[in-house]
């Protein structure tokens, strides 16, 4: 459309195409980049923060709301943010935990972003999103293989103790932030909805790789849950009997071809050593009284009888290391108020996902691929600190956007049942209205189909 509401007005255009959809796709791609950089964490400010702003400036110039759908995880994160505050009040002369402050309540805020945008638009929105993190996902994978393989020659890079961490500063980091990328190829192979299944299936074999060589442990078992959620979903939700047989089959094809390309990888020796120490059940840094568990006991008993808990990242100042584990974190660093609050956010996403997941809607293929990585998050958790993980963030948006958009839309179908419902004086079984029909077959179509 070239006019507004004003009689006359005429937007501006570049050549034919009017202004404002120039504007549009130019946010479009700085969202897609915004997304895109956040494979990029070598140091506490990376490029993705430095888009960020502009990105999010952009958007809210074009319109973005607030759904109620996505109002408990505003609420929530708010509550979350007031409790490490007033946690802090006591530190406000140290500047680690008012950074670290700063940097929690930045990364909240993209949080707030991202359900906001994707609550409208969702599906187009929630594809672009993801092609550009999984696309940034097979970047960071091939970086992070060639860099364990040394083939650069050069010490360090994309390479961290003996493990593979691509554009990341910590392998565990690194392997986790890859799942996403490794879920929504699947989904595509599995469902036939990829437009490029041998493109698909080579990307999903360097992800795969990166995570393997990334040895981490929650990496490891965190994807092989999220990955059995998210066929179990589909075949669950699928009413084709011909689809179902080919995610078996296809299911069972990746599960031996990870068998072979894992088998080849441990025929390396350096590969085998490293996973035989990597796959023990606890590290030597686990144990004793000063360990990662015997720090952990201790603080405990601490927060106890710390109801405003020890103030942010005082757990680091206290016992040399973070507590390896959130839901402890999030007690230390906020209280008992803080702690609660956590624990409700997780509670209440796994609510909103797990309905996502069960109930049919046009945005169920995407909760699919989402929620089971988030809730990967949410496991690993309890043994490594996700709080400044900027990806957590989007996902977490991603998921509420998703519940946003699908409260909107079972509202609308609602409304066009009751519309298309007999009336005193229609004939019986008459559709009053052909398009009201129309839409409630396409909000029945299943979920695989949802993303065509």
């Amino acid at each position: 459309m070239a006019s507004t509401a004003v009689p006359g007005f005429v937007l501006p255009q570049v050549g034919r195409v009017p202004l404002i959809r120039v504007v549009h796709g130019f946010a479009g791609a700085l969202l897609a980049a915004f997304v895109f950089f956040a494979c990029f964490a070598f140091s506490e400010t990376s490029p993705y923060d430095v888009i960020a702003i502009p990105t999010i400036l952009l958007w809210a110039c074009l319109g973005i709301r607030l759904h109620r759908g996505a109002v408990p995880l505003v609420l929530l994160l708010l509550l979350y943010l007031g409790a490490i505050v007033v946690g802090l009040i006591p530190f406000l002369d140290e500047d680690f935990p008012v950074t670290w402050t700063i940097q929690l309540i930045y990364l909240s805020v993209t949080g707030v972003f991202f359900v906001m945008f994707f609550s409208d638009d969702t599906q187009a929105r929630m594809e672009l999103a993801l092609k550009a993190y999984t696309a940034s996902c097979v970047f960071s994978a091939t970086l992070g293989i060639v860099g364990y393989l040394q083939w650069l020659g050069i010490e360090d890079l994309f390479y961290k103790y003996d493990r593979a961490s691509g554009t990341f500063q910590d392998p565990n980091v690194f392997g986790s932030f890859l799942t996403l990328g490794a879920l929504y190829l699947m989904h595509g192979l599995i469902t036939a909805t990829a437009r490029r299944p041998v493109l698909a299936l080579a990307g999903l074999l360097i992800i795969l790789v990166g995570i393997f060589l990334s040895f981490s442990r929650g990496s490891w078992g965190g994807t092989v849950v999220a990955t059995l959620l998210m066929v179990g979903s589909v075949y669950a939700s699928c009413g084709s009997a011909r689809l179902r047989r080919r995610i078996v089959l296809l299911s069972l094809a990746t599960l031996a071809l990870g068998a072979v390309a894992m088998a080849a990888l441990l025929s390396v020796d350096s590969v085998q050593k490293m996973f035989a120490t990597r796959a023990a059940v606890s590290q030597d840094y686990d144990e004793g009284e000063t360990g990662r568990f015997g720090n952990q006991l201790r603080g405990m008993e601490m927060l106890l009888e710390r109801p405003l808990g020890l103030g942010p990242m005082h757990w680091r100042l206290t016992f040399g290391l973070e507590p390896h584990n959130s839901y402890i974190g999030s007690f230390a660093n906020g209280g008992w108020l803080g702690g609660a609050v956590f624990l409700a956010l997780v509670a209440a996403t796994g609510f909103v996902g797990f309905r996502l997941l069960a109930r049919p809607s046009p945005f169920r293929a995407h909760a699919q691929i989402v929620w089971p990585a988030l809730l990967m998050f949410f496991l690993q958790a309890l043994q490594i600190d996700i709080e400044k993980w900027r990806h957590v963030y989007m996902m977490l948006g991603m998921v509420w956007a998703l519940e946003a958009a699908r409260r909107r839309w079972a509202a609308r179908d609602g409304r066009r049942t009751l519309a298309s419902a007999p009336r005193e004086g229609d004939r019986p079984g008459r559709v009053r209205n052909r398009d009201d029909a129309m839409g409630r077959r396409l909000g029945e179509m299943p979920a695989g189909d949802a993303r065509t």
